[in-house]
């Protein structure tokens, strides 16, 4: 930790247990009341002046909604709202099949999104319930994620035609889709997609992570000789800044990469990789779209990429020797404090979300990016909120 991160960090406060449970509370309140319009629908990946619409299972979005209701399940059973919790089984129940109809039918799965679709969702309902559907749907959900699987070059491609030199690339993200293949291995006892995480882990780390700690969004890969081209940004400002989320998929995507692997370079990677996203934070400790803007700017923030690199934060913090975990541990508990005393959903009357002031996509003279969702709820922002949430308040099992 450097000095002006010790600086930033000094005298705020964390969040106490009391508190955790209030907004655990509240999160739980909150998804049972959206029940009745969300379960055989879900939401939109961003809300509209703080309210989510209803979407079809469609978009690369709807599994943190299913997510949300999982993690509101686990709640409502820990604190004995045994009806609710009832309700909630069946709406996660539903969304399930809704899961199984998509990947069997091949709608919209021609991505490398399938962890973020399918984890939260399936796999989760299957660790939780024991939902054989749920089991059924992530394994044929792996399945499809490694067919963007490129030997040449040894990555799992993020969107596009596989046969294009333009679409050979990978994106930062992607590191949290992997878990999803690491579960199918211990699931069917496959190596394959162990063997395809751990390649994909491998390039990804050893591209996206500029000399300064910042990341790449998105980077391409020679596809005739595999070798690595160069990084450019889709969401970021600028290829050369540091996009707020993808920082924040890169901490927790490392402590994942050191979960699974236990690769001892990666805790460093990790620890570089946070300390540059702890380092540009403003002094409410929640980000801007981009890491390029600091203290006073007009521009907006983006709290959901708050709670990703709380949860990453947390993640790592169990591999850790207790110094280490101690600080981490700690920097989370003061950044959901921020989270959820200046960005959270306070009135049912404001919003049908759980966390304001979320950027999906923000346009740049730069970027080639659309605006949607800016100064917004966007549903992965509620789901880490949750499951940041669910950390701090006991032992969890993750669904990732």
């Amino acid at each position: 930790m450097n000095g002006k991160t010790k600086e930033l960090l000094r005298d705020k406060p964390a969040i106490q247990e009391d508190e955790i449970g209030r907004c655990l509370d509240f999160a739980l309140e909150q998804v049972g009341r959206n029940l009745k319009e969300f379960t055989c629908k879900f939401k939109r990946a961003f809300s509209t002046d703080g309210f989510y619409d209803a979407t079809e299972n469609e978009n690369w979005t709807t599994g943190f909604w299913t997510g949300q209701i999982w993690l509101a399940w686990e709640w409502a059973v820990k604190s004995g709202r045994k009806e609710l919790a009832e309700e909630l089984k069946k709406a996660g129940e539903i969304q399930i099949d809704s899961f199984l109809r998509r990947i069997d039918e091949k709608d919209g799965v021609d991505h490398h999104d399938m962890g973020f679709l399918y984890s939260p969702s399936c796999v989760a309902g299957y660790k939780l319930t024991g939902s054989r559907n749920g089991r059924e749907a992530a394994i044929k959900a792996a399945d499809q994620l490694i067919t963007r699987f490129h030997p040449v070059g040894e990555f799992i491609q993020a969107w596009g035609p596989m046969d294009q030199p333009e679409n050979y690339r990978f994106i930062i993200d992607c590191l949290l889709n992997l878990p999803l293949l690491y579960w199918a291995s211990q699931e069917t006892g496959d190596s394959k997609y162990r063997d395809i995480a751990e390649k994909h882990i491998h390039t990804a780390i050893a591209n996206v992570i500029r000399e300064d700690y910042s990341t790449w969004h998105t980077f391409f890969m020679n596809m005739d000789t595999g070798e690595p081209d160069h990084g450019a940004t889709c969401q970021g400002y600028r290829d050369g800044s540091a996009w707020a989320r993808g920082q924040a998929w890169g901490v927790y995507g490392t402590a994942m990469a050191y979960r699974y692997t236990k690769r001892k370079e990666y805790i460093e990677d990790f620890k570089h990789v946070t300390g540059y996203f702890l380092e540009h934070l403003p002094s409410d400790l929640v980000p801007y779209w981009d890491l390029e803007f600091g203290e006073g700017c007009d521009e907006p923030r983006d709290s959901s990429s708050a709670s990703i690199a709380a949860c990453g934060m947390l993640e790592m913090a169990g591999y850790m020797e207790p110094e280490d975990a101690g600080y981490y541990r700690e920097t989370a508990k003061k950044i959901m404090k921020s989270v959820a005393d200046n960005y959270a959903v306070k009135s049912f009357h404001e919003s049908n979300g759980l966390v304001l002031h979320s950027t999906y996509s923000k346009k740049s003279p730069y970027n080639t990016c659309t605006p949607e969702g800016v100064d917004e709820c966007n549903i992965w922002g509620d789901y880490f909120y949750m499951e940041a949430l669910t950390r701090l308040s006991g032992e969890w099992n993750p669904y990732w």
